[in-house]
């Protein structure tokens, strides 16, 4: 693995930015995840900034104040990829400059550190923003790497053969769609497709009746690989840049009719969120764990297996699904939990996705994205989607208001949050991704 513990992992730094000292904050300066942003409402062009507490740093303002005047060749070259509108730029350069300037914005950001009086300028609130998303994502893959999501849905429609035999030894995937990628506040319209309900003898175009949300972890990847050479697993991970989360809002009831025989379409297509601010490998080495498989289950062929795999390629992170009806809205009510979850849950590392994703001679390019899969876990509790906590809409969610859910209806808001939290470190946060689900476009059947 790339990474180790260094300084910018010390649990002692504090920062001259007094809101990322507050407890529980998101982004201390351990964290320093990166996003692209510009102030709310305004016309100017979006550029690249760190979180630090409630505030952004802007990458471009602090460069133009001089405070990487003094710094080295390699930490330079990353700055000036970090003036950019997207963070594809400084994605392409690799583990070496990532980790240089992260050193040095965690320097800055130091409470001791002269630069503060320079640098306040340089910070914009973080509620007087808004994002875009942070990369030109050109491809998108979404993998299915909770084996407890795979046997749920599975049981639902093959119960007497719920887990396909190929999950235990193939990190399976589809290819998504890159366009209807959004950030986190994305207004999803309900989408129209082919529906056929149990019993019709022909389907009908109709909007989604059952759409639903999937609670995921996605994956930036930053240097790619060249047409037809392979990555590595013991190299994977140089070629990601970090996580975010990732809802794959999904229309199960056009998902049961188209996707047999290739996989999903239309059911998937119309939309995906993903939070703003991407979380460094670097910052979440304190929250790696092992990998493993249950005992009696098949070992991954050799291309997806090492000794540092095995050691250090799990990450223990806390997931949640949120939703806000509309009523709730209304009645100022906050959010009520449906689901928590853990990616150290996942049956397949980030660092075997990148893998198997290459060994086929795929070329991935800086700025792709990839997809964890719902993240269900163990327990009936820790579902990642409502097809799984409402038993294929048999069984609706109750909330505290007295209304039910068995599946999204218009105005429901759906927030995903998570962070890594370990004793004797730093609490790392992603911040929120939310959607709100607004009504179909009126389509002739």
């Amino acid at each position: 693995m790339i990474y180790r513990l260094n300084e910018t992992h010390d649990n002692k730094l504090r920062s001259w930015v007094e809101s990322a000292n507050a407890p529980g904050c998101d982004f201390p300066v351990q964290n320093l995840p990166y996003g692209v942003f510009r102030r709310r409402g305004s016309i100017e062009e979006f550029r690249i900034g760190v979180a630090i507490g409630a505030q952004i740093l802007d990458l471009r303002k602090a460069y133009a104040a001089g405070a990487f005047d003094d710094t080295d060749e390699l930490t330079l070259s990353a700055i000036e990829a970090a003036r950019a509108s997207t963070l594809n730029e400084l994605m392409a350069l690799g583990p070496d400059a990532w980790q240089a300037l992260r050193l040095a914005v965690s320097r800055l950001l130091r409470e001791a550190s002269p630069a503060q009086v320079t640098l306040r300028q340089a910070l914009l609130p973080q509620d007087e923003a808004e994002y875009s998303l942070p990369a030109k994502i050109g491809d998108y893959t979404d993998f299915y790497t909770s084996i407890h999501h795979a046997t749920a849905v599975g049981s639902l429609f093959r119960p007497d053969a719920p887990l396909l035999p190929n999950y235990k030894w193939v990190p399976i995937g589809y290819h998504g769609r890159a366009s209807s990628i959004g950030i986190s506040g994305q207004r999803v319209r309900r989408p129209m497709g082919q529906i056929k309900p149990t019993g019709e003898d022909s389907p009908s175009l109709a909007p989604s009746a059952r759409l639903d949300f999937e609670l995921e972890v996605g994956i930036l990847l930053g240097g790619g690989n060249s047409l037809g050479e392979p990555v590595p697993i013991d190299e994977a991970e140089s070629k990601i840049f970090g996580l975010c989360l990732l809802n794959d809002w999904s229309a199960r009831d056009i998902q049961a009719w188209e996707y047999q025989p290739l996989g999903p379409f239309l059911s998937k297509n119309f939309a995906t969120t993903i939070s703003p601010w991407i979380v460094t490998l670097d910052a979440l080495t304190p929250f790696r764990t092992p990998w493993s498989r249950p005992a009696g289950d098949p070992l991954p062929l050799p291309y997806l297996d090492s000794p540092a795999t095995r050691s250090l390629a799990g990450l223990d992170i806390d997931l949640e699904v949120l939703i806000q009806t509309a009523r709730m809205r209304e009645r100022n009510e906050a959010p009520q939990r449906l689901s928590r979850s853990n990616f150290k849950h996942s049956y397949w590392s980030v660092s075997q996705l990148v893998t198997h994703h290459t060994v086929s001679g795929c070329n991935l390019q800086a700025g792709d994205l990839l997809g964890s899969g719902t993240q269900s876990g163990p327990a009936p509790a820790e579902a990642g989607s409502l097809l799984e906590l409402s038993n294929g809409g048999r069984k609706p969610v109750a909330l505290n208001n007295g209304e039910q859910r068995s599946f999204l209806e218009d105005g429901d808001t759906v927030v995903l949050r998570a962070w890594a939290d370990k004793a004797g470190f730093a609490r790392i946060g992603f911040g929120e991704a939310s959607g709100t689900i607004v009504e179909a476009v009126n389509v002739k059947p």
